[in-house]
């Protein structure tokens, strides 16, 4: 069982407003029932919580009326009368979560238990093309809100671009100079007219992974996510590092070579300007260039998948561009466990599909430049999570919302609830 623990707090001590104590004790029933996915008795929620049998009973009641916890079987009984299972109803609701790539769109519908009901990708030129970006999240957004079964209760938005504190919606001008005047938050807020919740895609596919993937279970790991882009979530304790200004994590925009490359973002030598997809696919376009005959993988250019499947295959140059990313990547996670000393490093984005071949160059350099005490028990693990784990990131972000303050979530439940009564 999955322990839901959102903010490192026990669920009996979250906060309490004298003025709410009747909401806090259905946010902390309702969280109960969520995390035991096979069901609990009153008896169970009355000794788990501390509350009476008589609050139990009277919440339970209105959580019954929302639809979002139905009664089950009858438990045989344990010296007393049999006691009637309740479960959390994952069908109660619905999620949608997006990933706004630099060179895609990708989008997910989930219940309330994150199981993913529905999913669509489409290629797009994402950081070059905010009109026709906007254009297809929009439309995206209208066929799966749509589609939904269940009352769509928000809205989860990653993008790739580090999001300041005072500036929630907006993505970096300097990485993404075409977004500059778009508050995508507030666009889409107004576009659908529901809860919106926007982060960074390494952010969320740590949380993905923190919630139903490799990191379950794990307090301190990090996520890190090798697109065009690369970035990295940092789970401390449990909750994610976001830094003073909400933008901790760039590890793809530290130095790796003084002298490499110049990056997108102005610097030199940015392990992103040397494993991002996009700089990768230019090397192999001039190493494609330098043979007498152009590789079967360049023809008509250079893709990411042709040159992973050519590196499977054993082409000598495919396979030397992905070793040497795979490199250039150990040292950029050297870096990291020496400085934040996580128990796992889950990687993730399109090039892990070239598994060993980019995780064995990748481990030679951490066991040159990663001290032995940082190193030690740490482990590096491709992520099992489909293709849409920054979706269902921003998906789980919305449910992480509604679990830690799930009072909108009940009224809006019990106004939907009156309503088909009358």
């Amino acid at each position: 069982m999955f322990v839901y623990s959102p903010n490192k707090q026990s669920l009996a001590e979250s906060p309490v407003r004298p003025d709410d104590v009747r909401a806090h004790n259905s946010a902390l029933l309702l969280r109960l029932l969520w995390a035991d996915e096979e069901g609990s008795a009153r008896v169970d929620l009355a000794r788990q919580s501390g509350l009476s049998r008589a609050t139990i009973s009277a919440i339970v009641g209105d959580l019954l009326e929302t639809g979002l916890v139905q009664e089950g079987a009858q438990r045989a009984s344990r010296g007393g009368r049999p006691a009637t299972v309740l479960r959390f109803h994952d069908g109660a609701g619905t999620l949608i979560g997006v990933e706004l790539g630099a060179s895609h769109i990708s989008i997910v519908r989930t219940d309330l238990r994150c199981t993913i009901l529905d999913s669509f990708a489409q290629d797009h030129d994402v950081q070059g093309d905010p009109v026709g970006a906007l254009a297809l999240l929009g439309a995206l957004l209208d066929r799966f809100c749509a589609a939904a079964e269940a009352p769509v209760l928000g809205i989860g938005l990653g993008v790739p671009s580090p999001l300041r504190r005072d500036q929630p919606g907006r993505m970096s001008a300097n990485l993404l100079p075409r977004w500059a005047d778009i508050d995508l938050l507030a666009w889409t807020e107004a576009r659908c007219g529901l809860p919106v919740r926007m982060d960074n895609d390494a952010n969320l596919g740590a949380l993905a992974e923190h919630w139903w993937g490799a990191g379950r279970g794990i307090a301190d790991f990090a996520y890190v996510k090798v697109a065009t882009g690369v970035g990295a979530g940092v789970i401390i304790a449990g909750d994610i590092y976001r830094g003073a200004g909400g933008v901790a994590g760039e590890i793809g925009h530290t130095a790796i070579d003084p002298e490499g490359p110049r990056c997108r973002c102005g610097l030199k030598g940015c392990l992103e300007a040397l494993v991002g997809t996009q700089y990768l696919l230019e090397r192999a376009t001039e190493r494609a260039a330098c043979g007498k005959d152009r590789p079967r993988w360049a023809q008509p250019h250079p893709s990411l998948a042709g040159l992973i499947a050519a590196a499977r295959a054993g082409d000598p140059a495919a396979t030397e561009l992905i070793s040497t990313t795979g490199h250039w990547l150990g040292i950029a996670v050297s870096n990291l466990l020496n400085l934040v000393n996580p128990s796992r490093i889950v990687l993730g984005g399109r090039l892990t599909a070239a598994g060993d071949l980019l995780l064995t160059p990748l481990r030679a350099a951490l066991d040159q430049r990663a001290l032995w005490t940082s190193a030690e028990g740490a482990e590096v693990v491709i992520s099992s999570l489909p293709q849409e784990a920054v979706a269902l990131g921003a998906a789980t972000l919305v449910l992480q919302d509604a679990l830690s303050d799930p009072r909108p979530l009940l009224a809006g439940r019990s106004s939907t609830a009156v309503s088909a009564a009358r």
